[in-house]
């Protein structure tokens, strides 16, 4: 893995350039830093989810472990050549959607971003998990990158979604469901 920085700030990156894993410098605009650049948002975003207390304890196992998978799925972005994301952490998201899930009522409308603010936050996380999600597909037209990493991304944004639900729920919040009918009209 690369050098673990001492200092915060090199100056290396002041010509528009960023440094990759392994060593090799390319374009902070690159596909390959929007894709783990987005991955590291995602990140971000759910760690604001885990800022709320009122979490249940069995999301909170699961997204952290979640931010764990991430923080191994942007290293094998940034390192070209380098694996660690495999079908396994996949399988991992699929228990935790199963578990999740099996409790929530069936949908038959969309659902509404909104309601409190971890179900709200969880719903932004779910779409920038999307937009990681397009940012590697894009990648993938002109570099190598394995398919796992597009499968977990995949499950994590249907993961997300479920999580927000199941949040709403603890919360006894109402979910806003989509009802074009009862849009007000001016």
């Amino acid at each position: 893995m690369g050098n673990r920085l001492s200092k915060i700030y090199t100056k290396t990156g002041d010509d528009g350039t960023t440094g990759l894993g392994d060593g090799s410098r390319i374009q902070k605009d690159a596909l390959r830093v929007e894709a783990y650049g987005t991955v590291d948002e995602v990140n971000s975003a759910i760690g604001i989810v885990l800022s709320n207390d009122q979490i249940p304890e069995k999301v909170r196992e699961s997204l952290v472990c979640v931010q764990h998978d991430l923080f191994d799925l942007g290293s094998e972005l940034c390192i070209p050549n380098y694996e660690v994301i495999t079908e396994e952490f996949t399988k991992n998201l699929e228990e935790y959607l199963d578990h999740f899930n099996d409790s929530l009522p069936a949908l038959k409308e969309f659902i509404l971003p909104g309601g409190s603010p971890a179900t709200a936050h969880c719903h932004l996380a779910r779409t920038i998990t999307r937009r990681a999600e397009r940012r590697v597909t894009s990648l993938m037209k002109s570099e190598e990158i394995r398919i796992e990493v597009l499968h977990y991304l995949n499950r994590l944004s249907d993961l997300l979604f479920v999580i927000a639900r199941v949040i709403a729920r603890n919360e006894n919040k109402q979910e806003i469901l989509w009802d074009r009918k009862n849009i007000n009209k001016k």
